[in-house]
């Protein structure tokens, strides 16, 4: 079979067929009577085995290995070849992502194009400061895209460069509370903190519904960063965990604010109120976590608070009943 109708036969052109016979890889079994080179079945078999080999990957150079080499086996090679593989693939998935985020800024001109890739390169740079520069700077400067920041919020530790970065996400509008939403299903604890964390400055029903959501996670730290913001967004739904944090004495204070900004909704003050009785009540309690209830109740106000307190007075824990008291007076003064 003359090299032409090889090629149309293997796809591979003349000239590569040459070269591999240049090689050594495939050569020609025979010639015509004309000096032409001819292939046979055998040939064009070891020319598909080549072309296999290729599409692997491979060297010319290992291929020939391959073939004619009886000790030459393959668990290396491949093995090496499958991490080079997994390494361009993510080369070219970052050089993908790149391009996705270029083009989502919908540049002007070539010069905008520089703007942004500068910028997108400073949120990954090594140096804290040009990371915090590069967050601010990303709202006027250029159009960064919002999955940029958001990929740059949720793996940023420094707390300066996050809090740039959760000021310039909660610039962007609407898209920031979907594509944190991903943040947290994270399995890193941490990188869900700081989902919340960013949710807890945008406003919106969305941010509040995914803080809500954040309330059942399994971290504690998370839960509580969600409560805390909740509690002034008024979602009654933030009561126990507020009411744990200030049995726990986990950030007490601000707990007992938020259930002092959540019982100004009439509605919802009967509901802080009886919690906190219901709390006050567990004989599993310490002296000092039940004081702190009662301290939680000197902001509520209403009826129900008072008689609660009232009810205190007499507690048999003296600790509780003159804090009671003590508020009572307060509020009686007030």
């Amino acid at each position: 079979m003359l090299i032409g109708e090889v090629a149309r036969r293997s796809g591979v052109s003349p000239r590569m067929l040459r070269h591999y016979e240049s090689l050594g890889l495939v050569r020609p079994t025979g010639r015509t009577t004309a000096g032409y080179r001819a292939y046979t079945e055998e040939d064009i078999r070891r020319i598909f085995h080549v072309e296999s080999l290729r599409s692997l990957g491979l060297s010319l150079r290992d291929v020939g290995r391959a073939l004619d080499d009886p000790g030459f086996t393959p668990s290396g090679l491949v093995a090496d070849l499958a991490r080079r593989t997994r390494e361009r693939i993510a080369r070219e998935t970052e050089l993908l992502t790149r391009l996705r985020r270029i083009d989502a800024a919908e540049p002007a001109d070539w010069q905008d194009v520089l703007q942004v890739v500068a910028l997108l390169r400073n949120l990954r740079s090594g140096d804290a400061g040009m990371r915090q520069r590069a967050a601010l700077s990303s709202v006027d400067a250029a159009q960064v895209p919002v999955e940029a920041l958001v990929e740059a919020v949720l793996s940023e530790a420094d707390p300066h460069v996050a809090g740039a970065l959760r000021w310039a996400l909660a610039q962007t509008g609407e898209r920031g509370p979907e594509l944190l939403a991903a943040g947290l299903e994270s399995a890193a604890p941490e990188v869900r903190g700081r989902a919340v964390r960013c949710l807890a400055e945008i406003p919106g029903d969305r941010a509040t519904a995914l803080l809500r959501d954040a309330l059942g996670d399994a971290d504690t730290a998370v839960r509580r960063t969600a409560a805390l913001e909740l509690g002034a967004r008024g979602v009654a739904d933030a009561v126990p965990e507020l009411l744990g944090m200030v049995v726990e004495e986990a950030n007490d204070v601000d707990a007992a604010d938020a259930l002092s900004t959540l019982a100004g909704d009439a509605a919802v003050a009967d509901r802080v109120v009886t919690a906190l009785a219901g709390r006050l009540a567990d004989g599993a309690l310490d002296s000092s976590a039940r004081r702190r209830l009662t301290q939680a109740l000197a902001e509520i106000p209403g009826r129900a608070a008072s008689e609660t307190l009232t009810s205190l007075t007499g507690d048999p824990d003296r600790t509780v009943a003159l804090t009671a008291t003590y508020i009572l007076e307060l509020r009686s003064s007030g």
